[in-house]
Order: C-alpha cells, then sequence, then structure tokens
C-alpha cells in the first residue's frame, strides 16, 4: 500500500528537520503512540496502539533513520509486532523543500500489513492509514506553529 502526500509548513526546512528528528515531538505527533525512545543514533524504539475496523492492537518494534541528507531528505524503516493481530512494515521516504513561505515537506510511505489485521480488507486498511497519517501531519503542523509562532 503507497501513501504520499505534502504538506506546507510555515518555518524553515532546518526548524522542521529538527522537530522531524525530535523523538518527544514524534510520540506527541503519531495517533496512540505510548512510548518512542531512541536507543542509538538514528534509531528508535516505539510502542503504538492502533484500532483498524474492529481489531485493536499493540504493536512493538523498532525504526531506523536511513539514507540521511540533512536538512532535505530521509527515509525511516520501521517494523512493529502486534501479536495474534499482526505485523507492519515499513519505509516513508521524507524530502523537505524550501518554498518562499515556509517548507514543503514532501512524503511517499510503502507499508506492508500481516496477519489477522490483513484479513480486514485493502479499503479499510488504507482509509485508515490515510486517517492516521492526516492526524499526525495535523499534529505536527500545530506543533511547528508553536515552536515559530506562526499560524498554520
Amino acid at each position: 500500500m503507497d501513501i504520499h502526500g505534502e504538506q506546507l509548513l510555515n518555518a524553515d526546512k532546518e526548524v522542521i528537520w529538527r522537530m522531524l528528528n525530535d523523538p518527544e515531538v514524534l510520540r506527541e505527533c503519531i495517533p496512540g503512540c505510548e512510548e518512542l525512545n531512541a536507543d542509538a543514533e538514528n534509531r528508535m524504539n516505539a510502542t503504538v496502539t492502533v484500532k483498524i475496523g474492529p481489531i485493536k492492537a499493540r504493536f512493538s518494534g523498532g525504526v531506523e533513520l536511513m539514507d540521511l541528507n540533512p536538512p532535505t531528505s530521509y527515509s525511516i524503516v520501521g517494523e512493529g509486532k502486534g501479536g495474534v493481530a499482526g505485523f507492519a512494515r515499513g519505509k516513508a521516504d521524507v524530502v523537505l523543500e524550501e518554498q518562499p513561505d515556509g517548507t514543503l515537506l514532501k512524503y511517499k510511505v510503502d507499508v506492508t500489513i500481516g496477519g489477522k489485521i490483513a484479513q480486514l480488507g485493502g479499503r479499510l486498511i488504507e482509509s485508515t492509514a490515510k486517517k492516521l497519517s492526516g492526524v499526525f501531519f495535523d499534529r505536527f503542523a500545530s506543533k511547528v506553529s508553536v515552536v515559530t509562532g506562526a499560524e498554520t
């Protein structure tokens, strides 16, 4: 499943880059995130609870930041296991582009889901994934506006 999008943020690239690499900011923006801790340089462990249709699962796993090109781009690669509910593996490519009125954040996510959750059907999973992505970026934009004192 591929999800992609972009969002214009009212801050310069360096501010956005720092925030995208701050585990505390990410923890507060990721829907259902209970824990997100750096355990090594460019590596974090996470625990996230997600509800997809009738299934609510708690995923634990790790994410690694790869292909770093500060402050312009990176890839986030991760995997989470949700017990009997299944697993999720994914990669997100993030690119920041300077704009006259801020920074354009572009993302492309490729996700693979297996186990019981995968049996729910592609439409339900895709709509939930898009909704969760939207919540993340809305929260992130709000955080950026607090840090910069600008309105989004």
